[in-house]
């Protein structure tokens, strides 16, 4: 699967432009938010009250556990339920608002096109030699005006072979290698602080090393920033995932894209609710961002945090149709990393949205349900699914054991959601998708052996970046 466009048109390229590193500006890439606003930033996991919060709650619960020990299942009991079927049931409602979207909404790629001011695209990266053609490929695709394209190549420092790759490919006029000083935290925010510091357009986009963006998305932007006033902060890209050998776990993650980006997402921004971003093909109004205080150098999912921190500055997150192409991990190693950088930074943004330290307003009580329904159940879940699959297993195989009238609803409600939800997202049917369908069950599981590692690394190397290797 790709895009067509002009990608083998020749055109006059003008030399790679490659700025001296500036390592003050590195400095406060890493600390800008952390100083102006330390209770938004992930470099501590806990604030102080959370931990005194959390402390004094787990010494209350071991009291009571040791004066009534009942206490603990019947808690359980109470709580599991009403939570499980509140989830549920907010995971059907966005996917019925999604059906109806894609019903009512026309495709936007053939509107008439607006007036296109300076656009900065920002891309880091990091030993990414063997995809470095393909990008710049793609980025010369791009439908856009070449000289209104403020290209920012982000390489670290250290990175000399990406580097080199970089000043090997021709790109856009006026592009910029930007060589991001050694410094910590090691990250892809803080590379992208880096990269703002120095943006010139009206509108910033952020694309990884492997995207294949649709060549239209740029002006598709632009026409929904237009049509909304500037209260619509950011515009998300649909992320399509693309499995270069089609083995069952790329599949399985190309599937959940599917259902985030083209159901779950649109329908939040439809309904004016909090979007955790995905961590590329996010368009943004710049002077919103910058105000918004960029990226947060110490948070590993910087996209997530970035979204519910806009939200709770009262502004807006939309979606467009023109998505953009990207490789799902192959390797089981590799997709646990990427999972298990995903769920700690879905802890951290959760602990930082969690503070309500004053530093900027909460969330309105929607708002802030609906990110429990969403980011707070995607952690929720990957700590339950694999112990949930065993106690299913053994209910299963050993007599005397049962699951019960709510744990045999539980499993096929969880079911019915997941078939559903797999079922009416985007993509061509074949005996593949029926089977990753089918198999769903099995996939489940991995998330509790990646949070697992989330936790650890949480713990230890909060800050540690777990890279994506494309092939």
């Amino acid at each position: 699967m790709g895009f067509s466009g002009d990608i083998g048109r020749a055109q006059a390229r003008a030399p790679l432009r490659c700025p001296r590193p500036d390592i003050r500006l590195a400095l406060e890439s890493a600390h800008r938010l952390d100083r102006q606003a330390p209770g938004l930033s992930a470099r501590q996991t806990f604030s102080p009250g959370q931990r005194a919060t959390v402390t004094g709650l787990l010494k209350l619960l071991g009291v009571m556990a040791l004066l009534v020990p009942e206490l603990p299942g019947l808690l359980i009991m109470l709580l599991v339920p009403p939570v499980f079927v509140a989830i549920i049931l907010f995971r059907l409602f966005l996917l019925a608002v999604a059906l109806r979207l894609n019903r009512e909404d026309p495709q936007d790629d053939g509107a008439a096109t607006p007036l296109l001011p300076v656009y900065t695209v920002l891309v880091a990266l990091k030993d990414e030699t063997a995809v470095v053609p393909q990008l710049a490929q793609a980025l010369s695709a791009l439908d856009y005006p070449q000289d209104r394209i403020d290209l920012k190549l982000l390489v670290e420092e250290a990175d000399v072979r990406t580097q080199t790759a970089v000043r090997a490919q021709s790109w856009p006029n006026g592009a910029e290698l930007l060589i991001v000083p050694a410094g910590q935290p090691q990250t892809k925010p803080r590379a992208l602080n880096y990269g703002l510091d120095s943006a010139r357009g009206t509108y910033v986009v952020v694309y990884d090393a492997e995207d294949r963006p649709h060549p239209s998305q740029l002006k598709s932007a632009v026409r929904a920033f237009n049509a909304h006033s500037t209260e619509l902060a950011c515009v998300q890209a649909p992320l399509v995932g693309v499995p270069a050998k089609g083995g069952w776990l790329a599949r399985q993650w190309a599937q959940e894209y599917a259902i985030q980006f083209s159901l779950l997402v649109p329908a939040l921004a439809r309904l004016g609710l909090p979007v955790a971003l995905g961590g590329t093909s996010n368009h943004f109004r710049r002077t919103s961002l910058v105000a918004a205080g960029g990226w947060d150098a110490w948070n590993v999912t910087e996209d997530a945090d970035l979204g519910l921190r806009l939200a709770r500055l009262g502004h807006r997150v939309g979606a467009i149709r023109s998505p953009t192409l990207e490789a799902p991990p192959e390797r089981g190693r590799d997709w646990r990393a990427q999972r298990s950088r995903w769920l700690k930074g879905y802890m951290q943004t959760w602990c930082v949205l969690m503070r309500g330290d004053g530093e900027i307003p909460g969330l309105a009580p929607a708002a802030f349900l609906s990110v429990q329904m969403t980011l707070g159940a995607a952690i929720l879940s990957a700590m339950v699914h694999g112990p949930w699959a065993v106690w299913c297993a053994a209910c299963l195989c050993l007599p005397g054991l049962s699951l019960g009238v709510f744990g045999l609803s539980a499993l096929c409600l969880s079911l019915f959601t997941g078939v559903v939800s797999a079922s009416v997202a985007p993509g061509r049917w074949n005996r593949h998708r029926v089977f990753v369908i089918l198999t769903l069950p099995l996939y489940w599981p991995l998330q509790t052996l990646a949070m697992v590692r989330a936790l650890w690394s949480l713990s230890r190397t909060p800050h540690y970046w777990a890279k994506t290797p494309h092939i």
